[in-house]
């Protein structure tokens, strides 16, 4: 049983988690919060997001993002006032609130409405979100999650390559992006699903050296050997538009080349000394 907060310090909307926090990098506010809040005195006339006045912060997790509020009266007789974040907030909010992310790709999937989703799969999350108008600051908190059937491959899912794209399709996104990942463990390689058509980086750690590659498929690339960096311990990769797959090797050969004019490297192009890191790779352009 989830007993009530005790450690709410400003006015408060508890609000129900749907895909409206996913699909826009922020959400309306209903107008009773913003009379609360007194948000149409604090951004009147702020309708833009970059008017500087319409920036503020928001606390989520231990981490500080910036966000923006906009208030567009025009044409209304109540403004429409809209919170909105950036997609990093929306990445961290996806991996908060997993079924509540997933049910909302079921429905676009399904193309059946937002109501009917909920009910076949009855559950509900909430977000409590706190306004400290003195500071122009808004506190995020994750108040009640619904438990994940299969919490940790929700979460590798949510990160992979492959669902991004699904996402990224059902949202008409699709053309031209580039995925990015994080850095990983070695021991993580084969956990990579969906990884095709991508530029790569390796590191080695301990005797501070960077490889960067392409690879029609990562996870067949990596199981293979790097004898210019055999100890690599940690992995990221960038996943490629299919438009731009032909172009993946003019890329990485860029990209080596680039990287040579700041790390030392076996050509003995010059170089700015930023880092102790060396480049591994064999072939630069020169």
């Amino acid at each position: 049983m989830r007993t009530e907060r005790s450690d709410v310090e400003f006015p408060l909307w508890r609000k129900k988690v749907d895909k409206s926090l996913f699909d826009h990098n922020g959400t309306t506010v209903p107008f009773w919060a913003c009379k609360m809040w007194d948000l149409h005195t604090i951004f009147e006339g702020v309708s833009s997001k970059s008017d500087p006045l319409s920036r503020i912060m928001i606390h989520f997790k231990n981490e500080v993002y910036q966000g923006w509020v906009t208030n567009n009266i025009k044409g209304r007789t109540v403004p429409l006032i809209r919170l909105w974040y950036p997609q990093e907030l929306t990445f961290k909010i996806k991996h908060a609130f997993l079924m509540s992310y997933m049910r909302s790709l079921e429905q676009r999937l399904t193309t059946k409405k937002e109501n009917d989703v909920e009910l076949e799969i009855p559950f509900w999350e909430f977000l409590d979100i706190e306004f400290d108008s003195h500071n122009k600051t808004f506190v995020f908190v994750a108040y009640y999650k619904q438990k994940s059937s299969f919490p940790n491959l929700f979460d590798r899912l949510i990160d992979s390559p492959g669902m991004k794209r699904i996402d990224d399709e059902l949202r008409g996104k699709e053309n031209g992006r580039i995925h990015k990942q994080d850095w990983k463990p070695r021991a993580e390689v084969q956990l990579e699903i969906g990884a095709k058509n991508v530029i790569y980086y390796l590191i080695d750690t301990h005797n501070q050296l960077l490889y960067i590659g392409e690879a029609k498929d990562l996870v067949s690339r990596l199981l293979q050997s790097h004898p210019s960096i055999p100890h690599w311990d940690y992995f990221r990769y960038n996943v490629l538009h299919k438009e731009i797959e032909k172009e993946r090797v003019t890329l990485e050969r860029m990209i080596i080349r680039d990287f040579a004019s700041f790390l030392s490297n076996k050509k003995d192009i010059s170089w700015f000394n930023i880092s102790g890191f060396k480049l591994a790779n064999d072939k630069i352009d020169i």
